[in-house]
Parts: structure tokens; C-alpha cells; sequence
């Protein structure tokens, strides 16, 4: 039996008036607890992703349909709503586990000693895109899976996407300032890449909303465009992508740039690769809902691909605190016989 310590007034007040505070005063996280923690956020927001491509590919966009109830008289979903309200209802569920992640996160990087300011804010920032990517999900339901609102919902979660893998690197580093690792030309050309693959994520949701999958089986509004011409786009994009990788793996190589950025462009290559057999796949076999969500997945993974490089590109070294300088009075040691 683990006996409950008894709490004072005066501490259960404290705990309620700054409960991270109160934490962190009674416990220290190791730096992996820390680390392990800012991956938790990672990858739920990479699961919560790929299951809103599970609600959309199998038609339960509006299994529950209203919002923030699954039905005017019920909270949850029933019985007789079926599988699709069990589906939509559960991808709902699902945001709480990703908030208790972003919770965990921001609770070990307030409690780690000394205490990054920089690593808690970035905490905070990853909550608060997660409320308003929920507000805008409940949106999504309201106004009957309307494809822009569909598309604005997936690039949130890009966004959240992107904080949390900031936080996981930056949990893996120091607080001093950034030290560039390439040159000037090196880092323009590596923002041309983010750039490009950006928009080949954003012309990615218009391929969604114009295309076959519109997330129920009811009349759903699409996008008004021709999907092969936007799908031949999402194609063009995805090659440039290619390429500036490619440009980018030589020029690290021929500026002997350090190890890092080397191997995290050739990570992001060998994901693109597989990306693109999966896009090419599903394009010619009528886009089967179980290759689409691949393909949902292999967006986070090369997102995630693309930030990594981009991050690769600086070094943060752990500040440390000048080591005094004996002083005069202090005696030398003696001399080994």
C-alpha cells in the first residue's frame, strides 16, 4: 500500500491557484521523461490525424451530427446511430487523449530543472492550437463537412504537427543561442524546400475536397474543380519537392556540411519515395480508402520529414555556467611524488 501524503490547507490552495507550479516544487523529471513526453505529442497528433482520415474515409464525417453533442438529446453515440456514429464519436474521444499527451508534455518541461521558459511555451502553443483545431472540427459538423472548412481542419493539425516536433527537437537541446551549421545559400535553398512542400500539402487538401471521398454518404458539397487537373498539380508539386531534395543532398555534400542535415535529407528522400508509389498507386486503382489513408499518414510523416531537415540545419549546445577560476589565496595542489 503507497501511503497518501495528508495535505495542509494552505498546500491545496496553492495546488489549485498554479497547479504546474505545485508540481514542479515536488518533482523532477529526468531529460528523457522530457524527451519521451514532447514524442508522446508527436505522435498523437500524427494518430489523430490518420483517424479523421478514418472518419472521412469511411463516411462517418456525420455520424454524430451536431456538435459539441453527438445528437441534440445525447453526449454520446448510441446504439442506434451504428458504426459511423462509433467512429465519429471515438475520433472525438481521441482529442482528449491528445490533450492529456500535450498535458504531459507541458507538465515535464514546467517541472525539468532549470526550468526552459522557451520549452513550456511551446507547450502551451501546441494546447492551444488543439482547442482551436476542436472548436474548428465542431465547424466542420455544423456547416455538413464543407471542403474548406475539411481543408482548414487538416492544415491545423499540420500546424499542430509542426510545433510538436519543434518541441520534441528542442527538448533533445540546449538553451544557448542557434548556431548555424551551413552556410547562407545552403539555408535559403532548404526554405525553398519547406516552401514547396507546403504548398504541396495545401494543393493536397484541395485534391481531397474536390475528389471522391467527401466523408459521408449524404449530399456533400465539393470543391468545384477538375480533380485529375488538381491531382496532376499535387503531382508536379510533389516532383519539385523531389528535386529540391536532391539539389539539397548535393550541396550539403559538396560544402562537406556536418553529418546531421546529410542524413536528415536523405530521410526525408526515402520518404518521399514511398510517398509518391502510394500517391501513383492510388491515383491509378480509383483512390481505395485504404491507400488514401497511407497516404494521410505519409503527408505527416513526410511533414514531419521536412521540419527535421529544416531544424537539422542549427545547433543549440546545453549553456553552461562558467567555471570560477581559483583564486590566489586558494593553495596549489602538490606535485605527485
Amino acid at each position: 500500500m503507497v501511503r497518501v501524503p495528508k495535505l495542509t490547507r494552505a498546500e491545496i490552495a496553492q495546488a489549485a491557484r498554479n497547479p504546474l507550479l505545485y508540481i514542479a516544487e515536488r518533482w523532477t523529471p529526468s531529460p528523457r521523461t522530457v524527451r519521451r513526453a514532447a514524442m508522446s505529442a508527436v505522435v498523437m497528433a500524427v494518430v489523430i490525424v490518420v483517424t479523421g482520415g478514418a472518419v472521412r474515409l469511411t463516411g462517418s464525417g456525420l455520424g454524430c451530427p451536431t456538435w459539441p453533442k453527438c445528437t441534440d438529446e445525447s453526449l454520446t453515440a448510441t446504439s442506434a446511430m451504428g458504426i459511423h456514429g462509433a467512429i465519429e464519436f471515438g475520433n472525438r474521444m481521441l482529442t482528449y487523449v491528445l490533450c492529456a499527451a500535450v498535458g504531459w508534455a507541458i507538465i515535464t518541461a514546467r517541472s525539468a530543472q532549470p526550468w526552459r521558459r522557451s520549452l513550456t511555451r511551446l507547450g502551451w502553443a501546441q494546447f492551444w492550437v488543439v482547442m482551436g483545431n476542436a472548436v474548428l472540427g465542431g465547424i466542420v459538423v455544423l456547416v455538413g463537412l464543407n471542403p474548406y472548412t475539411v481543408a482548414a481542419h487538416f492544415l491545423l493539425s499540420t500546424a499542430l504537427l509542426t510545433v510538436a516536433v519543434v518541441t520534441w527537437q528542442r527538448a533533445r537541446e540546449g538553451d544557448a543561442e542557434p548556431r548555424p551549421l551551413v552556410g547562407k545559400a545552403v539555408s535559403q535553398l532548404t526554405w525553398l524546400l519547406v516552401t514547396a512542400a507546403g504548398l504541396l500539402i495545401a494543393v493536397g487538401t484541395v485534391v481531397t475536397g474536390a475528389g471522391r471521398h467527401a466523408g459521408d454518404s449524404s449530399e456533400v458539397h465539393r470543391i468545384p474543380l477538375d480533380w485529375k487537373m488538381i491531382a496532376q498539380l499535387h503531382a508536379d508539386l510533389a516532383w519539385a519537392v523531389v528535386a529540391l531534395t536532391v539539389a539539397l543532398w548535393f550541396v550539403l555534400k559538396a560544402v562537406d556540411a556536418p553529418v546531421g542535415p546529410l542524413r536528415r535529407t536523405r530521410d526525408l528522400f526515402l520518404v518521399l519515395m514511398a510517398q509518391g508509389v502510394i500517391g501513383y498507386v492510388q491515383y491509378f486503382t480509383d483512390t481505395p480508402e485504404i491507400l488514401v489513408g497511407l497516404h494521410m499518414l505519409g503527408s505527416c510523416l513526410v511533414w514531419i520529414a521536412v521540419v527535421r531537415v529544416l531544424l537539422s540545419l542549427r545547433e543549440r549546445p546545453v549553456a553552461t555556467a562558467p567555471v570560477p577560476a581559483p583564486s590566489a589565496q586558494t593553495p596549489e595542489p602538490a606535485a605527485a611524488g
